[in-house]
């Protein structure tokens, strides 16, 4: 009997010593355009917020100027998470033939009644009153194919203005559009905040009209994974998508506002007042707390996006959705 048992203790020990080292973290690259505002950015300063966060995967926040060159990135796996929106999407789905691109989880959307939109100003002194009065004028938009290009093209084309035919475009980062627009290098330019919320450009510029005027409630962002990457990590991804639950309702609680704001303020190297009074209120774009995105509503904009020619041609949304891990993640935060 002492032999079996010695035996059995040898072989408990060899199996212990043999066992692989626990795996490493995975890698999570997360793009984001507009900082704090894009919550990507600051979204796991407080580490506190993220008990995962280094044990079954780490996160890496990486800035692009817009979403299209998101689309690129995801295709030769330069970042596991595109904040995508619904023209982007569809650049990705049906002209670059990325199947497997699947919603994720929501991060904010725009034109939702009671809170922000982007907008498109002009100069005071512009003379420019309505959309009409844009025929022959120079518009600068931060990328070509992004969601408020999209909103620029269905707003002008309402009152019958075409692209090149009748007007140009240019791009240029969020943060140089008053310089462009001060300088009388466009005519008018698109802002999102918290750049459409600096006092000089208001001062200086009116609002012509919003996105949410041209395309009504819209996924300014959503994000997005491939399939294989997110099957294969599925626990992973649930971590990842509880600890962005807990840290999204944290900064939306009013209690924590004077801190989220100090958080923003600090990253984006900007006084805290630019951030105050909008910043996680209802003031600024919709962010849902249980981070639903709006498929009936991204199907309708990608509608839009087909009819200026970015999207080849239509499909269905609902087919490149799976919240399956954000409800698991939900159920864990009952």
């Amino acid at each position: 009997m002492r032999i079996w048992t010695r035996a059995l203790a040898a072989i408990g020990l060899f199996a212990v010593a043999s066992a692989p080292a626990s795996a490493d973290p995975v890698k999570i690259r997360a793009a984001w355009i507009v900082p704090a505002s894009n919550i990507a950015s600051i979204l796991f300063i407080k580490k506190e917020l993220a008990p995962h966060l280094g044990k079954s995967y780490t996160f890496e926040p990486v800035r692009y100027q817009g979403t299209p060159p998101m689309v690129t990135a995801m295709a030769v796996n330069e970042i596991e998470i595109g904040l995508l929106n619904f023209t982007s999407l569809g650049l990705g789905v049906v002209n670059a033939g990325m199947d497997d691109l699947r919603i994720v989880a929501d991060e904010f959307q725009d034109g939702v009644s009671g809170h922000l939109s982007n907008e498109f100003f002009v100069r005071k002194d512009s003379g420019i009153k309505t959309p009409a009065d844009l025929k022959g004028k120079v518009i600068a938009v931060n990328s070509i194919g992004a969601a408020v290009d999209i909103a620029m093209r269905v707003m002008l084309r309402k009152f019958g203005l075409e692209d090149k035919r009748d007007y140009s475009v240019i791009e240029a980062p969020f943060p140089t559009m008053k310089a462009l627009l001060q300088g009388k290098k466009a005519d008018l330019v698109a802002a999102g905040a918290p750049f459409s919320l600096d006092k000089e450009l208001r001062d200086s510029a009116n609002v012509l009209f919003s996105q949410g005027d041209a395309l009504g409630p819209n996924e300014l962002g959503f994000w997005v994974m491939r399939d294989d990457f997110a099957k294969k990590n599925k626990a992973v991804v649930v971590d990842l998508l509880e600890d962005t639950l807990r840290a999204t309702r944290w900064f939306l609680d009013p209690k924590n506002h004077d801190e989220a704001v100090k958080i923003a303020a600090d990253f984006a190297k900007a006084p805290p007042a630019l951030f105050q009074d909008w910043l996680f209120t209802a003031k600024d774009y919709y962010r849902d707390p249980n981070l639903q995105p709006d498929i009936a509503g991204t199907q309708r904009t990608v509608d839009f996006a087909r009819d200026f020619g970015y999207i080849k041609s239509n499909f269905d949304v609902k087919k490149f959705v799976d919240l399956s891990y954000l409800e698991e993640a939900r159920a864990r935060l009952k």
